[in-house]
This record gives structure tokens, C-alpha cells and sequence, in this order.
């Protein structure tokens, strides 16, 4: 006979046997449903660079199937037909998701975005053309910040609620049981819940000038989000940048006001600035990124070229163009003031970026194996003179994107369109940039108004006054730069 003392013993293990092993698959489902980590790897580092984790998901990540369905619940909210594609998103045929944005399983999937997602480009011949992707170039057609404002308006809809959304997921997924209760009572309430805060944090973005397609404001979200330096009044509404060939740019100032000389830096930046946190960074996948953007040639020129003409304006390039803008040019990569004569651009950009700011990026990852230390405020201030490989894609010019075309860069700023249309693809080999104007740009694209802050089309006057043979010349050997 077991005595009571023995069996309440026997009893009490059971118990805390039983309760240990509650705990334990309780912990297990909570790891696998909510934290565990999953994501795709890529052969090609072509892939990589487009579609690839830097580690954005975690904090900024938007749940892939909330993400799928809000075009068909809010469509009203887009700017025009097509859903995500209205803003500027370009899908490869055959892939999940499109250029530049990822999937990764973090518990559950979740969308974030990549490098790719401002440093792609792409180009049509015609209307009815498909797009041609080139990675590591600028892009030309997303709208950073459309998109951002979609979320959040939908976010801040009566109809971003469990009801809506799962009505529209189950035509294209059945969840089990528990991620059905996840949805419904965790995810959908909670990424409600932080869109809507950060639509708070963008606030400051509704006092100033559009963005546009294939413009952002870089750095003046990092200082109020990041940062947590005081709103401010500043425009840093900038042209995207292209990202190749970065070996023939070795030792030149990075960005367009040359905040930073580390392109290792850089690229680490880029991914804070996209979402990613210290800890959720992804550095082995950025050093994928950085031997990529290295080695990636710029692209060549798709049209004919009058080869005769090109070479005359070679000779014109190397008269009036080399020293800041040749391989070999003593000014190129370096930050030319503002106020030198003949530059004199729109100063906006400038203005936005402080010492202050760099400084506490500086101390921003301090304690880890890759704290930053290169980022500067560049005094006088000024605008890099840049290498000019891939100069046809890179429409529009300047830093803040002001000037539609070569043609009308090489005209005095009093002559230049005003205002123009931006954000569509089809390329216009007569003037040497993307078509501007006319109904279909305008139904597809975005007005550029110069007369708006942060939009100035004046300074850059270098070569206006050469005779029209001349500027006709030096634009057909810069098509083949």
C-alpha cells in the first residue's frame, strides 16, 4: 500500500511534469507562430540584390497576407487602376513579389522592403513594351511615399479590421486553426495598431512638398524616427541615386551632398533608413549587396549612337566637362560648394542634413562590431560633382530631379520646363530622358512643379552657352558614357 505521503509526491511530479510540458509547447508555439525565422536564399546575387532580406521585416514588416489583399479592399485609395503596380511597383513574369520588396517568414510572412526597392530602374521603348528591369539603377517610377500613405489610409479605415481582411484572404489561403485565431485577435489588430503610429512619425511629411516617384527624402525620417533628433522644417526631397560600378567610383564622396566617404557605411545606413534595426540588420546579405553594386557594370546605352557626332563630342567633354566629371577628373567625386559659380542648385537638400546629425549617427550602434564613424557634414557645403557612367538612365538631373532631359540641362534655367511630368518609363532617345509630357505621362505619372521648395530647376549652367551643334554633339557622346 502507498502510503499518502508518497502519493501526493507521485501526484505533485505528474503535475509539474505535466504543467513543464504545457509551458514547453506553449513556448514551441509561440516561437513557431510568432518568432521563428525563415527566409530564401539566392544563387544569383542578381536575385539577391532584388528580392533578398537586409532586415526590415521585423520591426516594419507588413504581414505578407494583409499586404496581398489590401489593393482589392481599399483599391479606392490607390491612385489609379492596376493595385500596387499604380505606384510604381514593377513585377518580374514568374515572380512572387515584386522588385525590391521580400518575403520572410518571421513566425509568420511578413513583406519588407531591400535596396532595390529606390536603386532599381527601368525603362519601356513604347507604351505597350514590357519594362525592362535594370538592378543598381535609380529608380525612375516608384512612389516611396504614395505608398506609405496608402497603408496608412488604410489603416485608418473602419474596414482595416479582422472581418474585411480575412473575408478577401480566404479566396486565396485557408489558415489552420490557430494562425486563423493569430490573424483575427494578434496580427491584423496589432499591424492596425502600428501603421497608424506610423503615420504619427510621418506626420511632418503632409508641411512639405511631394516626393513624387522615384524621389525620397533620405535622411529627415531617420533624424525624427531614428534618431529621435526635434522635427524640423528642412526639405531633403532628393533624386534617387544609382548604385553600379561602384569600383570605378572608389575614394569619391557618396550621396549627393557627400555625408559619408564608407560605402560600407553606406549601404548599413540604407538598410536603417529602409526599416532595419540593430539587431535585425543583415550584414552577411549587405556584404552580397555591396560585392554586387561593385562589380555591376553600368548599363549600356540601348539606342543607336552617331558614333561621328559622339567623337566630336568627346573632344566638347573633355574641354568643358572632364575635370568634374571624367574618370580621371581632379574634381570628380568631390563636393563642390553651392555658391561656386555655375553651380548654384537648389540648396534644400543641403540644408536638411546637420553636423548634429551626423554625430549621433556616429554614436547611434555604438557597442557593435559595426558602429558607424564616417558620417560627416561636409563644410562649405555643396553637391558631389558625380561620375557620369549610365548617365541615360539617370533622368531626371540634378539632385532633387528638376530637369527632365540633357537637352534641357544644357539650356539657361530661365528655359527649362517649369513644370513636367515624372515617373513614366517610356524613354525619349530625342532629348535624352524620359518622355515628360503628353496624356498618357500625365495619366500614369506625376506633375514636377520647380516653383515648389526643395524643386528649384536653376544653377548647373555649365555648357548652356555652346552653340546648338556643339550641345547636340556632346549629348550623343554622353548617351555612350
Amino acid at each position: 500500500m502507498i502510503e499518502p505521503r508518497g502519493r501526493w509526491k507521485r501526484i505533485l511530479l505528474t503535475a509539474a511534469a505535466v504543467i513543464l510540458l504545457l509551458v514547453v509547447v506553449l513556448g514551441f508555439g509561440i516561437w513557431f507562430y510568432l518568432f521563428r525565422e525563415n527566409e530564401t536564399n539566392y544563387d544569383s546575387d542578381e536575385e539577391h540584390f532584388k528580392y533578398a532580406s537586409i532586415g526590415t521585416e521585423n520591426q516594419e514588416g507588413v504581414p505578407y497576407w494583409i499586404w496581398m489583399v489590401l489593393p482589392r479592399v481599399f483599391p479606392e485609395k490607390l491612385p489609379g487602376p492596376g493595385g500596387y503596380t499604380s505606384l510604381g511597383l514593377t513585377w518580374e513574369e514568374g515572380k512572387e513579389m515584386p522588385v525590391g520588396f521580400t518575403k520572410k517568414t518571421i513566425g509568420f510572412d511578413r513583406v519588407g522592403i531591400n535596396c532595390a526597392s529606390c536603386h532599381s530602374a527601368t525603362y519601356r521603348v513604347a507604351p505597350r513594351d514590357k519594362p525592362v528591369v535594370l538592378p543598381t539603377g535609380p529608380s525612375n517610377k516608384f512612389d516611396v511615399q504614395a505608398y506609405l500613405r496608402f497603408l496608412y489610409a488604410c489603416a485608418s479605415d473602419p474596414r482595416f479590421n479582422a472581418d474585411s481582411l480575412l473575408e478577401q484572404i480566404y479566396y486565396n489561403h485557408k489558415f489552420s486553426l490557430i494562425e486563423g485565431i493569430l490573424y483575427r485577435y494578434v496580427i491584423i489588430p496589432q499591424t492596425k495598431k502600428a501603421l497608424i503610429q506610423q503615420k504619427e512619425e510621418f506626420a511632418w511629411m503632409d508641411s512639405r512638398p511631394r516626393w513624387g516617384p522615384g524621389r525620397i527624402d533620405p535622411f529627415n525620417p531617420v533624424k525624427f524616427r531614428v534618431l529621435k533628433l526635434p522635427v524640423d522644417d528642412t526639405i531633403g526631397n532628393s533624386d534617387m541615386m544609382p548604385i553600379w560600378n561602384r569600383r570605378a567610383h572608389q575614394g569619391q564622396a557618396l550621396h549627393w551632398d557627400g555625408l559619408e566617404s564608407s560605402l560600407v557605411e553606406t549601404i548599413r545606413t540604407g538598410a536603417i533608413g529602409d526599416g532595419a534595426t540593430k539587431q535585425s540588420i543583415n550584414l552577411k546579405g549587405l556584404e552580397r549587396v555591396e560585392k554586387f553594386i561593385t562589380e555591376r557594370p553600368p548599363p549600356p546605352y540601348p539606342f543607336a549612337i552617331d558614333h561621328e557626332l559622339a567623337a566630336r563630342g568627346k573632344e566638347i567633354f573633355a574641354q568643358q566637362c572632364n575635370t568634374c566629371h571624367g574618370q580621371d577628373g581632379q574634381r570628380t567625386g568631390q563636393v563642390i560648394p553651392v555658391t561656386e559659380p555655375g553651380l548654384g542648385t537648389d540648396r534644400h537638400r543641403l540644408d536638411m542634413w546637420t553636423k548634429e546629425a551626423a554625430d549621433k549617427y556616429n554614436q547611434f550602434a555604438q557597442g557593435y562590431p559595426w558602429a558607424f564613424h564616417d558620417l560627416r557634414k561636409v563644410v562649405p557645403e555643396g553637391y558631389q560633382s558625380v561620375l557620369l557612367d549610365g548617365l541615360w538612365l539617370r533622368a531626371p538631373y540634378l539632385h532633387n530631379g528638376s530637369v527632365p532631359s540633357l537637352t534641357a540641362l544644357l539650356v539657361a534655367p530661365d528655359a527649362r520646363p517649369k513644370k513636367f511630368i515624372r515617373g513614366y518609363d517610356v524613354y525619349d532617345q530625342a532629348n535624352v530622358g524620359f518622355v515628360s509630357e503628353g496624356p498618357e505621362a500625365a495619366r500614369v505619372g506625376f506633375e514636377y512643379d520647380t516653383n515648389l521648395p526643395g524643386n528649384g530647376n536653376q544653377g548647373h549652367t555649365y555648357g548652356t552657352d555652346l552653340p546648338q551643334e556643339q550641345k547636340r554633339a556632346l549629348v550623343e557622346y554622353l548617351k555612350s558614357l
